[in-house]
């Protein structure tokens, strides 16, 4: 484990909580971190935990170039909301889970460096994530720290959230493991919420037919002089 320096400082350091960088290396990539994100962030809203996108990660006190930005990363047991930055030292938290959306221009350093990192640090499963197949046939390649040391997974379960990986497009699509019920990315949410006020919308109409057949029956039988009451 990456050792912290202690809380007393002669000087207060400045933690820097940008770079200027772009935020991503394509639109693809982009859209692969923010809905991942978005499908992260609703399913663990009732959870003490956090999910931060592309936020410096901080990990030794005292030195603000210590620090690496994870596309993705979730931590438990936090109070809820965003950070411009995440301290370790002061969260008391390392992230359980990391997803970086890889290319073969970061292939490199999301191999070596990074996947180092995160290994000393005691995150429990990273993920690298091959939108376009540059470089990962198969897309998706998560490691799970086991002692001390990643291993490859290979069963497709995030064990940290409960959660079924499975690639759709360009997409990571999350299915949760008890229920098989998948998190629905924005614009399925979208689509989801659409169909359901338009089969609502649907219902209502046909309940408004239904009462004009049988209101029409009534007069019909009151034309032929007789109650519909009684009948």
């Amino acid at each position: 484990m990456t050792s912290l320096l202690p809380d007393s400082q002669s000087t207060e350091v400045f933690y820097p909580s940008s770079d200027g960088e772009p935020l991503a290396e394509s639109y693809v990539h982009l859209c692969a971190l923010l809905a991942t994100l978005e499908v992260l962030r609703q399913y663990l809203l009732d959870r003490e935990a956090t999910v931060l996108s592309n936020q410096f990660l901080y990990y030794a006190q005292g030195f603000p170039r210590l620090r690496v930005a994870p596309d993705v990363m979730v931590i438990f047991n936090v109070a809820p909301g965003g950070r411009d930055n995440y301290k370790i030292w002061e969260e008391g938290q390392v992230p359980v889970v990391i997803f970086e959306m890889t290319s073969e221009g970061t292939k490199n350093q999301d191999t070596g460096f990074k996947k180092t990192l995160y290994e000393q640090l005691g995150v429990i499963e990273y993920w690298l994530f091959d939108p376009k197949g540059e470089w990962i046939k198969e897309q998706l390649q998560g490691y799970r720290l086991r002692g001390e040391v990643y291993e490859p997974i290979t069963d497709s379960r995030c064990e940290p959230l409960q959660l079924r990986l499975e690639i759709e497009g360009q997409l990571i699509g999350f299915y949760r493991e008890d229920t098989g019920e998948k998190l629905l990315i924005p614009e399925e949410l979208a689509e989801a919420l659409k169909q359901e006020r338009l089969a609502r919308e649907q219902a209502q109409e046909q309940a408004k037919q239904a009462e004009s057949q049988v209101e029409r029956l009534r007069q019909h039988l009151r034309s032929l002089g007789v109650d519909p009451d009684t009948i």
